[in-house]
């Protein structure tokens, strides 16, 4: 059985593998496309290290600003910091805070399918392998299988049958066809993100996330 301590472990090493990655593409990817609708790369490694660089009390004033609705906040801070130097962001990325932060109510595997998700939405739109490990990465799908988290980005995977073909990874019962596809697809497709070939159902969920 996983435990929070057991996922708590794996976060840092994924931030740390994203980082790795991406200062060996180099700058340039910063101006790179990604998944998430109107955002490139750099306003998605912004997003994903806010935490690295505001306190409770500075994300309360920036939360303020905006009226306090996070998607303006999010919004607005992806535009500005994916300003900040290349170095910067990277070191964020690195930071012990990324390592033991959990967002409010998400937990040790909220913060597992924040990194890995997110460096996703990164890698493959630029074409870059996967850094998330197979653990983590297997964590993040059973979360969105058995878990029930895709459902949060108003997607279901109860009535799909699916197996990795990049690692032990098997999901669904019944005599349907099994859908085939890695690992780093069916997060994508789980979460939201149109990948060819695979098409998840949606559902009708309050406040469903696309990103």
């Amino acid at each position: 059985m996983t435990t929070d301590a057991d996922l708590m472990a794996l976060i840092g090493p994924q931030f740390h593998a994203l980082a790795d990655a991406l200062e060996h593409a180099g700058p340039a990817i910063l101006d790179g496309p990604s998944l998430c609708a109107g955002w490139s790369a750099g306003n998605v490694l912004a997003h994903v290290t806010m935490a690295a660089r505001y306190d409770q009390e500075s994300f309360g004033r920036e939360l303020a600003s905006a009226g306090f609705d996070f998607e303006t906040l999010s919004q607005t801070i992806a535009a500005r910091d994916a300003q900040l130097p290349f170095a910067s962001l990277l070191g964020d990325l690195r930071s012990e805070t990324m390592a033991t932060w959990t967002p409010p109510g998400g937990g040790a595997i909220g913060a597992l399918t924040h990194v890995v998700i997110h460096g996703l939405d990164i890698t493959a739109a630029n074409d870059l392998p996967r850094t998330a490990t197979d653990a983590a990465t297997t964590a993040v799908l059973e979360a969105l299988t058995t878990g029930g988290v895709s459902e949060a980005f108003g997607r279901d995977a109860r009535a799909q049958r699916l197996r990795a073909t990049d690692l032990d990874f098997s999901f669904g019962e019944g005599d349907g066809p099994v859908l085939e596809a890695t690992a780093a697809d069916f997060i994508l497709a789980l979460s939201g993100r149109d990948r060819p070939g695979l098409a998840v159902p949606r559902v009708d969920q309050p406040g469903a996330q696309d990103a």
